[in-house]
């Protein structure tokens, strides 16, 4: 849990906040159909810079009112926990899928595992072959929470810049992490925030124009 709170803080910084764990008040107002008030008042409990990580205790900043979301990193988190005990079992080439993609080895025949990127309807847009890499997707629009609203929230209330974004990096958490950040943040940043985080990259951008 530490490790992953430390990624969060890590993924908060590069992105300038828009990688922020708190949303979740806003998330659960925007999906129970809230009052105007009530998503504002959410909003106000959003801050991950206010929320305190330690060995002994985790401390949010408003008492009933904050709240954590994990949902941009766990999925990738999970995957390299699957990944790591599959190797210590010995196995040394075997493909991980548990929503992000952990690609060990290769295939049987030799050959480079093969990753299908998609978009936000699903559809295979890309295929890319890869080895002892994680592959994340994220999709704003692949979940709506009412009318319009994506599940990918800005702490800002921007638009996502982005419909799909996939990345490839060494741990499946660091990709999940990244594809979430980069689908709010603006196009012209996006390489410097790469760039904090050793060995990633970016596989995939679909823009939320067609331009």
């Amino acid at each position: 849990m530490l490790n992953v709170l430390s990624l969060c803080s890590a993924l908060h910084d590069a992105s300038g906040g828009a990688f922020d764990p708190t949303v979740q008040p806003l998330w659960l107002a925007l999906a129970n159909d809230a009052s105007q008030a009530e998503i504002e008042r959410a909003r106000q409990a959003i801050g991950w810079n206010e929320v305190s990580v330690g060995t002994d205790a985790i401390r949010l900043p408003h008492p009933g009112r904050s709240a954590i979301t994990l949902n941009g990193v766990a999925q990738g988190a999970i995957t390299d926990r699957i990944a790591a005990l599959l190797r210590s079992f010995d196995l040394r080439d075997v493909l991980v899928d548990m929503g992000e993609v952990a690609a060990l080895g290769r295939r049987s025949t030799g050959e480079l595992w093969r990753v299908g990127l998609a978009g936000s309807d699903g559809t295979v847009v890309k295929r890319i072959r890869v080895q002892d890499r994680a592959i994340a997707t994220s999709a704003p629009e692949g979940t709506r929470l009412r009318g319009d609203q994506g599940h990918i929230l800005s702490p800002q209330g921007h638009a996502p810049t982005y419909q799909a974004v996939s990345i490839s990096a060494p741990q499946a958490a660091l990709a999940d992490g990244l594809s979430t950040a980069l689908c709010l943040t603006p196009a012209g940043a996006i390489d410097k925030i790469i760039s904090r985080f050793r060995n990633a990259q970016i596989e995939m951008l679909i823009s939320m124009t067609t331009d």
